[in-house]
């Protein structure tokens, strides 16, 4: 049995009780030594744990897959929702490619994902409809990045950006902000977290025109705002509509 286990923004309160029933009940925990950090310890007593770094994801889905084709129930854990630019679909199409779908009983324990953790944080920014971006070409080329956002933006979606910033990738960040600046105001709210339920955590809300780069990392997520987001409070509203379509007071 493998089971991609999503372990949520990272705080052990947010660890649903599905995801920790399918590590306990694991032979074998897979996963990237960073997001094997979050597990709670208890957890991983009499485990055995199977871990790479950042850049070992098809050689860790590999040895899952391996693992979970001898017989051992494996889980491989991921930081926020494991179906969401985490390791779920590389175990499936290695399962695929395999011929080993029939083979491997496959199950996927969802989670809560960085965007629905930073938007708790910043108010509700996403109470319309959204798009996510993530901003790494390691995968995905360039073109097509820029692609989405300008269709997003034009869209008037509000957006979600993972993969912000890295020291390799220090101005993708820049240019993608400019290409949504082409469809929204520079006063456009815009939510940057980092680390969202972990230690070390930020939140800041700003605007679109003020986003200060250079504070943010691979562990920020931005949350831009569409035409209609406001900030209420100190916190980001994006209105879903129901002022136009019953009485709201003053307010509204």
């Amino acid at each position: 049995m493998l089971t991609a286990v999503s372990l949520g923004p990272g705080d052990e309160s947010l660890l649903t009780p599905a995801a920790r029933q399918a590590i306990a009940q694991a032979d074998v925990v897979a996963g990237y030594k960073g997001y094997i950090e979050l597990v709670p310890p208890g957890l991983l007593a009499g485990k055995e744990v199977v871990s790479t770094g950042m850049m070992g994801e098809v050689e860790r889905a590999r040895m899952a897959v391996a693992s979970a084709r001898s017989g051992r129930r494996t889980v491989m854990v991921c930081s926020g929702d494991a179906g969401i630019y985490a390791m779920a679909g590389l175990l499936l199409e290695i399962l695929e490619v395999e011929g080993l779908l029939d083979a491997v009983a496959f199950s996927v324990v969802p989670g809560v994902p960085a965007f629905a953790a930073a938007a708790a944080l910043l108010g509700a920014p996403l109470m319309h409809d959204f798009a996510s971006v993530s901003l790494s070409d390691l995968l995905t080329p360039w073109e097509v990045i820029e692609k989405r956002l300008k269709l997003a933006a034009e869209a008037d979606f509000v957006i979600a950006i993972y993969n912000p910033r890295s020291k390799k990738r220090d101005d993708h960040l820049t240019r993608a902000l400019a290409v949504i600046g082409g469809s929204r105001a520079p006063g456009t709210p815009v939510g940057v977290v980092g680390r969202a339920n972990r230690p070390g955590q930020s939140v800041l809300v700003t605007t679109l025109g003020a986003v200060d780069t250079g504070l943010v990392d691979m562990q920020t997520v931005l949350l831009v705002g569409n035409s209609a987001t406001r900030i209420a409070g100190g916190r980001m509203l994006t209105p879903r509509g129901y002022h136009r379509k019953y009485e709201m007071g003053n307010n509204a």
